[in-house]
C-alpha cells in the first residue's frame, strides 16, 4: 500500500508550520563520518563489487557494520521513543509500519529535534557519495537524490511478507538496513530472514520467454544489527520474501529473546526524476508495466498450477428430477452425508436461506461415521513428515505444489474423471467420488435452486509456516463455489463447539446454517467472521489464544480502481476509516461446507498459515458453473447497503489498533 508522510499541524510551542526545512547538503567528509570507517576505501568497494557479480540466485550484496555504530544506536533509540507504528495486514503481508521517512525534512522543528539522528541517517543514505557507491557495486545507472523512499517496518512474532519482486514504478535498487537489538544477537531459528528465490525460464512455441519463481528458496539472509542487504531491481528476477518471525515457546523465553523485534529501515533508490542527471523520459512508465502485483490482476498465466479443469455435465434424462432426490440418490449420499441434510424440509430451509443471501454455511455436513474416518486420516497425515522440496513431495506422494510462488503455494490434488474408486483414502474418496457425483450435484441444485453446467474440484492442504493463496479475481459468469472444511485442529478463530448428534444438525442451539444479513438489513453480524484485531503489544504477542494464525479464506469486493493507480497498492484492512471490502470469510474448520454464489469481479484469497497454528488447513474446494438465475440474489431496488451483486456477509470492521510496546518506552504514542 502507499505510505504517505503525516504532517504536523503545530510546530514547537504550538506555532504553525510556515515552511519546510530544505534538505541539508553534506560534504564528503561529513558523509564518510556517518558510515563505518574504511567503507569507502577502493579495495573495500572492489571486494563488494566482485562479490555482487558472483552472487546467487540473483545478484545481491550484504554489507555488515554499514553505519557508524554510535549513530545507528542513536537512531534506534529515537525510533523506540518517538516513532509510532500502525498494524498493516493484507493477503501478502502482516507488519507494523511507520510513517514514510522520505519527507522528514518537511516536519516542524520540534519533530526534527526529536529525530536528529534519523534525519542524519536518511541524508547519508541518499547522499551522492553513497548513491554512487551502491550504483558502482550493482552496475546500475544514475540514482535519484530527490526521490527518497524509506520506511521503518517492525516484524513481531507472526509477522511476514510473502513472495514478490519489488518491480513497482521507478524503483532501481531495493535495500533493507536492520535495526534489531544490538546487544541480543538475532538467532536464525527466530525466523525473519530475507529469502531469495531462483527462477525458471519457460520458452513457448513462439520463442517468447516467461520467468517464474521456483517455490524452494536457495539463499537465506538472517537479520543482523547494522547489516545492509540490497540488490538492483530486475523485472521478473528479484523474487524474495520475509520469513515469518516465529513465536517463542513461552512468554519467559520471548522476554529473554528481547521480544524478537525485527526492526528495519527498508527502502528504494529510484530512477532519476525530471531535471536530474540521468533522467530518461518514459523509463518509469516502462518499468511499471512489469509489476508482479499487477500481473495478479490479469488472466491466469499458462505456467500457473493448478490449472482449471472443468468437467461439463450431461443433461439429465431423469424426468423425476424436479420431484426430489430418488431413493437410489439418497442411498448413495447416506454413505457420506448426515441424514438430516437429505430431507425435503432441510433442503427447503437451506435453499431459502441461500436464495436470500447467496451464501450458506452447513455445519456437520458429513455423517458422523464418515467424518470420523476423515478426521483419523488427516490426523495421521499430520503426524507424518513431508519431504521439504517440491520435487521430493511430488515424487513421494499424490500431492502437487501450487505455483508460481508470487501467486500461491499449497499442496493440491485435482479431480480426474477417469480415477478408479478403488484404494482411495477418505479425502480422495470425497474428491473423486462424492463431490463430482451426479447425486451430489442433484443435491446441490436442490439446495441452491441453481442448474449446474460444469464442475471443477480440488483438494487442498495449506501447510503451516509455508502456504497461502494471494488475492485473485474471478472473471466470467457467476458460479457456485463450495468449500468443505476438513481441518481437525482447533484454534483458527472460530467457536469450538461439541459436535452434535446427526438428528440435531439443524437445531437452533447447535447450527449456524447461514452467515450474513438479509436484504435491507444493514446491521453487522457476528457469524463466521475473521478473528478480531487486537492491540499487538510486543510483550503480549505470545498469547496463542489471541494471536491470529491466518488460514482463513476471504472473499473481497472488487475495487473501482483508477486506471492510472499503482497496481501494487492494496487497501489496508486495518484502517477504521476505510471499508476493508471483505464480503465473506471461511475460517479453517472441520466438517463444515460453505456454499457461495460468486459473481464476476469478486476477489478471493487464503491467508498465509502461521507456524503458530496448531496444524495445517485441509479442505476440498469446488467451482460449479451454473445457468443464469431468475433471482440472482441482488439487493432490492432502492437498497444501497451492498454495492456488488454478490450478497455475502460483510465483515464487522474493528477499530485500528496500534502498539507502544517497546521496552523502556512507556510514553511512546501511536497514530
Amino acid at each position: 500500500m502507499k505510505r504517505k508522510a503525516e504532517t504536523q499541524s503545530d510546530g514547537q510551542n504550538g506555532k504553525p508550520i510556515l515552511k519546510k526545512r530544505a534538505k541539508t547538503m553534506l560534504s564528503e567528509e561529513e558523509v564518510h563520518k556517518r558510515f563505518r570507517k574504511g567503507l569507502f576505501d577502493k579495495d573495500v568497494l572492489k571486494k563488494y563489487t566482485k562479490g555482487y557479480a558472483k552472487s546467487e540466485p540473483y545478484k545481491h550484496s550484504v554489507i555488515r557494520d554499514l553505519i557508524n555504530d554510535d549513530l545507528l544506536r542513536s537512531v534506534r533509540n529515537e525510533i523506540r521513543e518517538n516513532v509510532s507504528f500502525t498494524p498493516k495486514e493484507t493477503d501478502i503481508y502482516k507488519i507494523q509500519q511507520s510513517r514514510d521517512l522520505a519527507n522528514l525534512g518537511g516536519l516542524d522543528d520540534g519533530a526534527l529535534e526529536r529525530l536528529p539522528s534519523l534525519l542524519k541517517l536518511r541524508d547519508a543514505i541518499y547522499s551522492a557519495e553513497f548513491r554512487n557507491y551502491t550504483a558502482t557495486i550493482t552496475n546500475s545507472e544514475s540514482l535519484s537524490g530527490r526521490k527518497m523512499d524509506m520506511a521503518i517496518n517492525v516484524y513481531t512474532p507472526g509477522c511476514h511478507l510473502l513472495c514478490h519482486d519489488d518491480v513497482i514504478g521507478s524503483r532501481r535498487i531495493s535495500y533493507i538496513l536492520y535495526l534489531v537489538d544490538p546487544d541480543i544477537p538475532w538467532k536464525e531459528e527466530w525466523g525473519g530472514a530475507l529469502r531469495l528465490f531462483p527462477t525458471d525460464t519457460h520458452v513457448d512455441e513462439k520463442g517468447e520467454k516467461t520467468i517464474t519463481p521456483i517455490p524452494d528458496t536457495t539463499k537465506v539472509i538472517p537479520p543482523a544489527w547494522n547489516q545492509l542487504s540490497f540488490f538492483a531491481v530486475q523485472p521478473g528476477l528479484n523474487f524474495h520474501d520475509v520469513e515469518e518471525v516465529y513465536h517463542a515457546e513461552s512468554k519467559e523465553q520471548l522476554e529473554k529473546d528481547g521480544g524478537r523485534i525485527r526492526m528495519a529501515i527498508s527502502g528504494w533508490f529510484h530512477i532519476p526524476q525530471i531535471g536530474e542527471e540521468g533522467y530518461i523520459k518514459g523509463e518509469e512508465e516502462e518499468w511499471g508495466k512489469n509489476s508482479s502485483l499487477k500481473q495478479l490482476q490479469g488472466d491466469p498465466d499458462r505456467y500457473d498450477f493448478p490449472k482449471s479443469q472443468p468437467v461439463d455435465v450431461l443433461e439429465s434424462k431423469d424426468g423425476d428430477g424436479a420431484k426430489g432426490l430418488a431413493e437410489a440418490d439418497i442411498n448413495f449420499l447416506l454413505k457420506y452425508m448426515a441424514p438430516t441434510y437429505l430431507t425435503p424440509d432441510t433442503l427447503d430451509q437451506v435453499a431459502e436461506q441461500f436464495m436470500d443471501m447467496c451464501s450458506v454455511n452447513l455445519n456437520n455436513l458429513l455423517s458422523k461415521k464418515y467424518s470420523e474416518k476423515v478426521r483419523a486420516y488427516v490426523e495421521s497425515q499430520e503426524k507424518s513428515s513431508l519431504p521439504t522440496t517440491v520435487p521430493e513431495i511430488e515424487k513421494a506422494s499424490a500431492w502437487k505444489v501450487a505455483r508460481p510462488l508470487h501467486k500461491h503455494r499449497y499442496l493440491y490434488q485435482q479431480h480426474t474423471p477417469s480415477t478408479k474408486s478403488k484404494d482411495l483414502d477418505p479425502m480422495q474418496e470425497l474428491l473423486q467420488v462424492l463431490l463430482p457425483s451426479s447425486q451430489f450435484r442433484k443435491w446441490l441444485e436442490f439446495a441452491t435452486k441453481c442448474e449446474i453446467e460444469n464442475y471443477d474440484i480440488i483438494a487442498r492442504r495449506f501447510r503451516r509456516g509455508l502456504d497461502y493463496s494471494l488475492a485473485k479475481t474471478h472473471e466470467g459468469e457467476p458460479r457456485l463455489e463450495i468449500c468443505l472444511g476438513l481441518t481437525p485442529t482447533p484454534g483458527w478463530g472460530v467457536d469450538e463447539e461439541e459436535e452434535p448428534e446427526e438428528d440435531e444438525v439443524l437445531s437452533e442451539e447447535n447450527t449456524k446454517v447461514a452467515n450474513g444479513k438479509k436484504k435491507g438489513d444493514k446491521s453487522k453480524t457476528n457469524g463466521k467472521s475473521k478473528p478480531p484485531k487486537r492491540e499487538p503489544e510486543l510483550e503480549s504477542q505470545q498469547d496463542e489464544e489471541m494471536d491470529d494464525v491466518g488460514g482463513h479464506e476471504a472473499y473481497l469486493a472488487g475495487d473501482d480502481e483508477d486506471p492510472t493507480a499503482d497496481a501494487a497498492t492494496y487497501k489496508s484492512s486495518s484502517s477504521p476509516d476505510e471499508d476493508d471490502n471483505v464480503l465473506f470469510t471461511n475460517p479453517a474448520q472441520f466438517n463444515n461446507m460453505s456454499i457461495v454464489l460468486c459473481d464476476s469481479g469478486v476477489m478471493k484469497y487464503v491467508k498465509y498459515v502461521s507456524m503458530n497454528a496448531n496444524g495445517d488447513r485441509w479442505d476440498i474446494s469446488g467451482a460449479f458453473g451454473v445457468k443464469p438465475l431468475e433471482d440472482d440474489c441482488e439487493e432490492e431496488e432502492g437498497d444501497d447497503s451492498q454495492e456488488h451483486n454478490v450478497s455475502l456477509e460483510s465483515m464487522e470492521s474493528s477499530d485500528e489498533e496500534v502498539f507502544n510496546g517497546f521496552p523502556d518506552s512507556e510514553d511512546s504514542d501511536s497514530d
